[in-house]
């Protein structure tokens, strides 16, 4: 187990436009300026007042990721090395795991979503023991759902949910089959 877990440390998931790498330091100014009021209006995370919100988070995704709970990594262009965003699988030992995407705005509408999460399907297939992947999006969030519903996910429950920024969220819950 403790191969696997500092594997998770070193996992690179290469797509045909992106590249997956696990969250570091390298890119805590990117999250930073990236992770704005505007693109938090769906998410659960509220936006960092201050680079030291941005290195807590960074140190609690790899103490997770040492841990072997949660992968995050960064989203980047392949050719470039451009910072897009982050994303992950959370509760990785559950049959239920949970992933999420946040892009920048500059990289909204081009796929990237759906490349990214479909990537994360296809490893979790590889490499976790689940029956699903839990995929809650905001309802009126409707880029984020035509990721799960492109990957043939079904919707299993909606709930409330006030995130960290005190709004209350519409969450629409899909589930991404195996």
């Amino acid at each position: 187990m403790l191969r696997m877990i500092m594997e998770y440390l070193q996992l690179a998931i290469f797509t045909n436009r992106l590249l997956l790498e696990p969250i570091s330091h390298q890119y805590k100014q990117d999250i930073f300026r990236e992770f704005t009021p505007e693109i938090t209006t769906y998410l659960y995370a509220a936006p960092p007042r201050e680079i030291g919100d941005t290195e807590f988070f960074i140190n609690q995704s790899l103490l997770e990721m040492q841990r072997g709970e949660n992968l995050i990594f960064v989203i980047l262009k392949k050719d470039s090395q451009e910072f897009l965003g982050c994303s992950g699988i959370h509760n990785m030992n559950s049959p239920y795991p949970q992933t999420g995407i946040w892009l920048k705005k500059s990289a909204f509408g081009q796929g990237y979503g759906t490349e990214t999460i479909k990537s994360l399907k296809e490893w979790a297939d590889d490499n976790l023991d689940y029956e699903y992947l839990r995929y809650p999006v905001d309802q009126v969030n409707t880029a984020s759902r035509r990721v799960a519903e492109k990957l043939g996910g079904q919707i299993f429950g909606k709930y409330q949910h006030t995130n960290l920024s005190g709004k209350v969220l519409n969450i629409v819950e899909y589930r991404i089959r195996k």
